[in-house]
């Protein structure tokens, strides 16, 4: 079983709140870190009809069943169990992190948690695997293959057909989501919307023209987009403000956390296709930007990217924020590092100046290596993701 980055400070973190939180995307293997990191607290899923009835029902009688603490799954599907648990967590005397929560949408769950037990829960983020969990070493399969497969738990634990897999969490987890926060009836301009969000990952989002593809009006884009960002399917990533007396974009970027779930709504039936398919560069720039936030969530610490571009076209893939100092990031899929690759982060360098941290290039080649003050990681280098 594949030991998640996570539990280290989940670990931390339990010596010193009364709970802990765990939220992520359906199938991200929230359950089985609960588990593995506490296997001393009784587990109970609140997806379990009868579970949830006597927590909804009797919510003293069933916390009182777990005097130790315990495990609870999906504990948005009884939000009002956090008000009941709030007086046992501020009992005197009562040993921190015995109470661990999980749940897959974060507006239920932050909410519940703001209103009940703001100051009592650490809240974590989980994942599906980063790079360097599921591949220690660089993989024997090639960059599409690792592409393809993406990196939910179950498509590797099972080894399962990703196309197989992605249909059925599409239809068993996605819309019964949508279908609970929106009361939508009739799915097919959601799955429609879907795809049209997948061809424009990496691309800047425009609700407006998403919408009018789609037949949907901008309102509703722009709520559905809101549950995929909830369900952690989707991430946005804004514009930095840095200055450097240019007009900038404001409009944000749209990522996928995810890009086995992304080459299937591209319609990509294989790793082979992938190779030439006209998006694989969005693709791979994707699979950038979801490893560098993985790196973040899995040390408990929140987003620090952004893009930089401004309205002459000139752009910078990431930029992660570091305080004083700005790092940028340039992405290319490509197994060759070209004459011209560098133009984009030498003309960063030279308008950010002392704020500019060494430059940073993530390609699709093979080594690691140095180009003057620059660092140049091959993609299979999980060393990059970790100067976030």
């Amino acid at each position: 079983m594949i030991r998640r980055k996570l539990q280290e400070k989940l670990a931390e973190l339990a010596k010193g709140f009364p709970a802990l939180a765990i939220t992520g995307p359906r199938q991200s293997g929230k359950t089985t870190l609960a588990r593995m990191a506490f296997p001393d607290l009784s587990y109970v899923s609140l997806e379990d009809p009868d579970q949830r009835e006597m927590a909804i029902s009797d919510p003293r009688r069933f916390l009182a069943r777990f005097p130790d603490g315990a495990i609870f799954d999906e504990v948005q599907r009884t939000p009002d169990i956090l008000s009941y648990l709030q007086g046992i967590l501020d009992e005197p005397g009562r040993t921190p992190g015995r109470f661990i929560l999980t749940g897959s949408q974060q507006f239920g769950l932050h909410s519940g948690i703001s209103q009940s037990l703001a100051g009592r829960v650490a809240m974590e983020t989980l994942l599906p695997f980063a790079l360097g969990e599921l591949y220690p070493k660089p993989p024997s399969a090639g960059l599409d293959e690792v592409l393809f497969k993406g990196f939910f738990p179950p498509v590797h634990d099972h080894d399962l057909a990703p196309n197989d897999w992605f249909n059925s969490y599409v239809q068993t987890c996605l819309e019964r989501d949508v279908r609970n926060m929106l009361n939508v009836r009739d799915l097919s301009d959601f799955q429609r919307f879907l795809r049209l969000c997948a061809g424009r990952a990496g691309q800047l989002l425009n609700a407006t023209q998403l919408a009018n593809d789609t037949g949907i009006s901008t309102k509703t884009a722009q709520a559905w987009i809101s549950i995929l960002e909830a369900g952690y399917i989707v991430f946005l990533l804004r514009p930095h403000h840095a200055n450097f007396n240019k007009r900038l974009v404001k409009t944000p970027k749209l990522y996928f956390f995810d890009t086995g779930l992304l080459c299937w709504l591209l319609g990509i039936q294989e790793a082979g296709h992938l190779a030439v398919h006209p998006l694989r560069g969005a693709v791979f720039e994707n699979f950038v930007a979801a490893e560098a936030m993985k790196s973040r969530f899995n040390r408990g610490l929140t987003s620090n990217l952004f893009f930089w571009r401004d309205q002459s076209g000139h752009e910078v893939d990431l930029v992660a924020d570091q305080g004083a100092l700005l790092m940028p990031v340039e992405v290319k899929s490509g197994k060759t590092i070209a004459s011209d690759s560098f133009a984009g982060l030498d003309r960063w360098r030279k308008m950010a100046g002392a704020r500019s941290a060494p430059p940073v290039l993530v390609y699709g080649g093979d080594a690691s290596l140095s180009h003057g003050n620059m660092h140049v990681f091959s993609w299979c280098d999980p060393a990059w993701a970790e100067l976030f």
